[in-house]
């Protein structure tokens, strides 16, 4: 004998609706036509955000930019693009010598990470060169040169705070470490006196995602 349904005609089509908004929310689920294999989802987050120097004791407003996130459903693993454009900042050295300075983050490699499939909850990897342009000290221009940027990349290692949800967006936060910097000129010794080091701390604010148009 057929057992009955837990649940009434309408309360199954509305659980099954929430489903399949989750999962295509979290640029997971896609099926091309004919096949029943999972296909990795292009969405693209309005991107904004504040990252807190250790060292200088400043904070640089992030964005607006964009998370160019490719997602997959079958492995839960995604990679994406992260776009910022150049943060100015200012801070005052040894407390009294105001200084400021452009900083752009450029990735060096894709974003990676995973998604837990049941809560949603987003661990990712960047690794993002800084780079350094406009310095000023005390209101004087003082050349850094077009190359003056982190010897290495720094790598931020991100995770979605609670709340997250991809339909709508949310908070990835985390902390990450400035390597020294090179091709700074004379101004080399003093940015790498002040600037790199651990402890610097991120948060980044995710809107509510869009498809990219159609190429």
């Amino acid at each position: 004998m057929k057992r009955p349904s837990l649940l009434p005609v309408r309360g199954r089509r509305a659980a099954a609706r929430a489903g399949v908004a989750l999962a295509a929310g979290l640029g997971l689920l896609a099926t091309s036509a004919g096949s029943a294999h999972a296909a990795p989802v292009r969405l693209d987050y309005p991107l904004t955000g504040l990252t807190v120097l250790e060292g200088t004791g400043s904070d640089l407003a992030l964005g607006p930019g964009t998370l160019e996130v490719n997602a997959d459903l079958k492995l839960g693993t995604m990679t994406a693009n992260t776009k910022l454009p150049a943060a100015p900042g200012e801070f005052n050295m040894i407390g009294i010598v105001p200084v400021s300075v452009t900083t752009e983050f450029i990735e060096t490699e894709p974003t990676v990470g995973t998604i837990d499939l049941k809560t949603g909850a987003v661990n990712s990897t960047t690794k993002m060169t800084l780079r350094l342009k406009n310095l000023k000290v005390a209101g004087i221009p003082t050349p850094v040169g077009s190359r003056c940027q982190t010897e290495v990349p720094a790598e931020l290692n991100l995770t979605s705070e609670p709340g997250f949800n991809a339909l709508r967006g949310g908070v990835l936060s985390g902390s990450y470490t400035i390597p020294k910097f090179e091709h700074c000129l004379l101004a080399t010794p003093l940015i790498n006196l002040v600037i790199p080091g651990d402890g610097n701390t991120i948060r980044l604010n995710l809107g509510q995602p869009v498809r990219p148009p159609a190429a």
